[in-house]
């Protein structure tokens, strides 16, 4: 029986100098591979996502066709193409396992539907995930020694912009005179969150999708303390190196103010109506409540009422009152 095969060539993003093989050197190697093995190929299918997670839809496709069809090869440049999780790289060696896989041909790696092969194929779906974490935990662990140097690991808020070639953060100059002029004018209570929004809109500093600020992102802004020479980071706090838009003095008295302000007290709302609590129906033994009404006659007097009524929260009868 000849098997058909499906060629799949996978990279993690459309950056071609992260790649050690873009698509076109892979696509390359395995048609000259399929050509020097005689390989039917039926179908060639081109993903630019990374496999550290499940959810790549072409390569869910090509499942689908696989199960659906049945007794069909995949061909790839080596098995970390095809997953970097536990997830896919399951799904795949079942479908070897029912026979729905036949085959499976790598340029780089030796693979037979065996038990032996299969352990082999399931030793370097297990490195390719490994090859992710550890990635993932080295990264963030020099984001937080970046973070102990003084360094913000990040995107550099508004009054600031990054700087390719230091990799660190500096002032924009034009951007900052705003900031400082929000954080002082907020401190002295002359500024609201509105007015700051129009203060920034009028000066030419909007979002990204070249709308006004929303309140938030502002609220945002006055509580950040990177303005003031620290940044936190991993939920933890550090000074940093960069050059501070205001004093410590300042930020700590803006703080005061969005704190006396967002603790007004508003007036309750649902007041306490006569003899609510001391009353109860003589049909369910419920409380009795009350509700306000108003008639407006045609002469325009207007009257207000009190309605008293069963609360109807008994659990074993149904109140007729």
């Amino acid at each position: 029986m000849i098997i058909k095969y499906l060629i799949y060539a996978r990279k993690s993003t459309d950056v071609e100098d992260k790649q050690v093989r873009s698509i076109e050197d892979q696509l390359s190697e395995l048609r000259e591979f399929a050509r020097r093995e005689g390989l039917k190929v039926v179908g060639k299918l081109i993903e630019k996502q990374s496999a550290k997670k499940p959810g790549r839809p072409i390569f869910n496709d090509m499942i689908k066709r696989i199960e659906h069809e049945g007794s069909m090869g995949i061909l790839a440049w080596h098995p970390d193409r095809l997953a970097r999780n536990s997830v896919d790289g399951g799904r795949i060696i079942y479908l070897v396992d029912i026979g729905k896989i036949a085959a499976m041909r790598f340029p780089t790696f030796w693979f037979e539907p065996t038990p032996q092969g299969k352990f082999m194929l399931n030793i370097a779906f297990g490195q390719s995930k490994y090859y992710v974490d550890s990635l993932a935990e080295n990264t963030r662990r020099g984001l937080v020694h970046k973070a102990q140097r003084g360094e913000y690991p990040g995107l550099a808020p508004i009054g600031y912009v990054n700087n390719p070639a230091t990799k660190l953060v500096a002032v924009d100059p034009k951007r900052a005179k705003v900031v400082v002029e929000v954080f002082e004018r907020y401190a002295e209570g002359d500024l609201r969150l509105e007015d700051a929004v129009n203060l920034f809109t009028e000066r030419g500093i909007v979002s990204s999708g070249k709308k006004p600020f929303h309140q938030d992102r502002v609220r945002f802004i006055l509580a950040n303390p990177f303005y003031c020479g620290l940044f936190k980071y991993a939920k933890e706090l550090y000074e940093g190196k960069h050059q501070p838009l205001i004093s410590k003095a300042l930020f700590d008295r803006v703080q005061d103010v969005m704190r006396d302000r967002g603790n007004r007290r508003h007036k309750i709302r649902n007041d306490p109506l006569p003899f609510c609590g001391l009353l109860k129906c003589s049909t369910c033994g419920m409380g009795i409540t009350g509700e306000k009404k108003i008639k407006h006659q045609k002469n325009s007097n207007v009257h207000h009422y009190i309605y008293h009524r069963c609360t109807k929260k008994s659990k074993e009868m149904e109140c007729p009152e």
